[in-house]
């Protein structure tokens, strides 16, 4: 009798974990596991490790923090600098993988709009009506699904090399800044080709922006309150905003490139979704083969592991992690990170003081920084380099450190 009673409590347990959500921190939160002990006992993380692999994160970025949650427990919450559980930095390119989810969304949505999904050639007067008359007759050709995997063959920014079938063999030089300023749409829209679509990759975000288009015409919202309704509020997230701030510019639309300004436990939030194979409590809200396709290679890009706007690890490139893994990282060395085999999850928040400028986001910041970071310099790769922490290692190497940190 006892036996069967253990069975049925250890059942029980199991299904509780399963189906655990957190609740919008504004009404509890996150569980948090806080000592060693019950971190290894109950997340099966070393928390000794942990430490480690934030010592490494706050050598990456001017301000920032690491947080991790396992089996549904915040197990690691930590900051640096303007880092802090109240910030909205603006995200840079980490903001590309909310404008996938949301055409997931959209797809399953509008399935009489775009009848062949991910196949939906987009550049025509149906979906793109601002693109008429196109400026180069291949764009016709572009899907949805080359938009959001990079390779619909449009010219990445900057010195961007051009990869064809996993190597950089085409270099890219700087596009020439028009002598008519093009305005936000119509310059991402008029982005050159460098390839046929289809014909290779490069890491362009004029191509998330122009599926940012494609939604906002299929909706009549904009990108940034269609995520608010379909995710922000059914996972509670606290406030949050689009930086539409550049220079002394503000941006007519949101910016499908990036700059997601969310709170860390909401990008936890945003990732955990994604873990749960896009359910949050008894809500399908992201379509699961859509999740599913985020994490693996796609038809849509032979090129490169890029896969719907998140870099997936299928061929063991980030060596120290499972090859499920998956992630997108944001310039200033952001990082959001989902590994299903581990049933973990990971937010590296990072970032610069333009980054964390209220300005940018039009949201208030009102939490206390000691000045500790001002006036900070990159740190050293290692004792063995000058170079400093890029962007995507950064986010490669956190991946690896708290992978590394999981002991059962």
């Amino acid at each position: 009798m006892k036996y069967l009673l253990s069975l049925s409590v250890l059942a029980a347990g199991v299904a509780s974990c399963e189906d655990y959500f957190p609740k919008p921190d504004s009404a509890g939160g996150w569980r948090v596991l806080k000592d060693a002990s019950a971190v290894r006992k109950s997340a099966g993380m070393d928390l000794r490790k942990l430490d480690q692999a934030f010592e490494y994160a706050s050598r990456s970025s001017q301000h920032g923090g690491l947080l991790v949650v396992r089996h549904g427990w915040l197990v690691y919450e930590r900051y640096y600098g303007r880092g802090h559980r109240e910030a909205n930095p603006a995200s840079a390119s980490v903001g590309k993988a909310y404008v996938s989810i949301a055409s997931g969304i959209l797809l399953s949505e509008k399935k009489a709009d775009l009848p062949d999904g991910l196949d939906t050639k987009v550049f025509n007067e149906k979906y793109l009506p601002q693109a008429m008359p196109l400026d180069d007759p291949a764009k016709g050709d572009i899907t949805l699904g080359q938009l959001l995997s990079m390779s619909a063959g449009l010219h990445g920014e900057g010195s961007n090399p051009g990869f064809v079938n996993g190597l950089p063999t085409v270099k890219l030089t700087p596009i020439p800044r028009s002598a008519t300023p093009l305005g936000q749409d119509l310059s991402a829209i008029r982005t050159p080709l460098w390839t046929k679509p289809g014909g290779g990759y490069s890491y362009a975000s004029s191509s998330p922006h122009v599926a940012s288009i494609v939604l906002r015409n299929l909706t009549g919202m904009e990108l940034h309150d269609y995520l608010d309704a379909r995710v922000g509020k059914l996972l509670g997230w606290g406030p949050w905003a689009w930086a539409r701030r550049r220079r002394d510019t503000q941006l007519p639309h949101t910016p499908g490139g990036g700059d997601i300004a969310l709170r860390a436990t909401d990008h936890l939030r945003f990732a955990y979704l994604l873990l749960k194979n896009g359910r949050w409590e008894k809500r399908q809200i992201v379509p699961v083969d859509y999740v599913e396709m985020c994490g693996k290679p796609t038809k849509w890009n032979a090129h490169a592991p890029m896969s719907l706007m998140f870099e997936n690890n299928a061929d063991g490139h980030v060596v120290g992690a499972p090859k499920d893994a998956y992630f997108k990282s944001g310039g200033g060395g952001h990082g959001v990170i989902v590994v299903p085999s581990l049933d973990l999850v990971i937010y590296k928040m990072a970032g610069d003081d333009s980054q964390y400028n209220p300005a940018r986001t039009g949201l208030k910041q009102d939490y206390p920084y000691d000045g500790s970071r001002d006036g900070w310099k990159p740190q050293p790769r290692s004792q063995f380099s000058d170079g400093p922490i890029g962007t995507d290692d950064g986010v490669r190497r956190i991946l690896e450190m708290v992978a590394a940190a999981v002991i059962d």
